[in-house]
């Protein structure tokens, strides 16, 4: 396990925060770690963030977030947009807070087939192996904070990674988030490039562009995002993958296990895991505007959350799968927030 620390006090945004409280910023502490997976060879980065003054730590108060299909967690997540990272927001309050890139994304091994064309193999990082690399993840960090159970937050498809995880072990899980949840599909997936599915598939900038206008009005979609935020993000992201950099136009390698999940289960009417399994408290949150996710799919997993106690359904206004990036993410963390802080210990 390698592990590296730094120390910032962050600038925070205003929506976010009153003047006094930037004025009065606390030191946040930053910690990275390469974390063995349950298969040799293979090491999942993961960040911490959490204030300095920090010193005891709490399952409702220790918080493991997963990213989507396509990008990384670390460049979502922890993206300083406006001066202030989602993580920044959760740690400032008060919150040990973790991020996870599994593995052929991000920071995070990449398996060797990657190096090879992508015609050469079948669909790389099934779900099966990403619950794997969460729970091997998830095994460090209650290790680390000697705690039993902690909560954890899923993206997308990493929400159908998360709700598997939750189904699958109960005793560890204290809460769970679920933002812009899967479910059984009744469209195409706009991840799905169609045709053979190789082990991954190379996405650009201008495609991730295009993508995010989908399902937002005419008169809304110029003001979507504020100016500079998009390019920032892409910048860093498409910056983890330095071979696909090489290509031009430069291309972020996206392992295609999701969009193989996502035929063989949601396109298929086939869930991935059982929601009634679920027994921890559940937020299933996401924006009006969600095509990749659309409010059917929560709509419909709500109800079958049968065993999950205090379960609830938040769709927010004008906003869109990428509502963390967007002008109103404030109150996407603003919703989840409410969530972690109602009964955190």
């Amino acid at each position: 396990m390698h592990r590296r620390v730094l120390l910032a006090a962050p600038a925070l945004a205003a929506p976010l925060f009153p003047v006094q409280a930037q004025a009065q910023a606390p030191r946040i502490i930053t910690e990275e770690f390469m974390v063995p997976a349950s298969d040799a060879g293979i090491e999942i980065f993961v960040r911490n963030k959490r204030l300095e003054s920090m010193t005891s730590f709490s399952p409702g108060r220790t918080i493991i977030m997963v990213h989507g299909a396509t990008y990384p967690a670390h460049t979502a997540f922890d993206l300083p947009l406006g001066g202030l990272s989602w993580m920044d927001y959760i740690a400032g309050r008060g919150f040990d807070v973790w991020c996870m890139d599994i593995r052929g994304y991000g920071r995070s091994t990449r398996p060797a087939e990657m190096s090879q064309p992508p015609e050469a193999n079948p669909p790389l990082v099934r779900g099966e192996t990403a619950v794997g690399d969460i729970l091997s993840v998830s095994n460090f960090v209650r290790g680390r904070r000697n705690l039993q159970k902690c909560v954890h937050l899923g993206y997308s498809w990493g929400t159908a990674l998360m709700g598997r995880f939750a189904a699958d072990n109960p005793a560890v899980v204290e809460r769970l988030v679920q933002y812009a949840p899967v479910w059984l599909r009744q469209g195409a997936s706009l991840a799905d490039p169609g045709g053979t599915l190789g082990a991954y598939r190379f996405v650009t900038q201008e495609a991730a562009r295009a993508r995010r206008g989908a399902g937002v009005p005419e008169a809304a979609r110029a003001g979507l995002v504020p100016p500079g935020w998009f390019e920032h993000w892409a910048g860093v992201t498409w910056a983890t993958d330095p071979e696909g950099l090489r290509r031009n136009p430069p291309a972020l390698r996206a392992p295609n296990g999701s969009v193989a999940d996502g035929r063989e289960y949601w396109a298929a009417g086939r869930p991935f895991y059982d929601p009634a399994k679920i027994t921890a408290p559940t937020l299933l949150v996401l924006g009006e505007w969600d095509q990749d996710t659309p409010p059917y799919m929560a709509q419909t997993l709500f109800p079958l959350m049968t065993a999950s106690p205090g379960k609830r359904l938040v769709i927010l206004g004008e906003g869109t799968h990428g509502m963390w990036m967007e002008r109103n993410r404030g109150a996407l963390f603003q919703a989840v927030q409410v969530f972690l802080e109602e009964a955190a210990a």
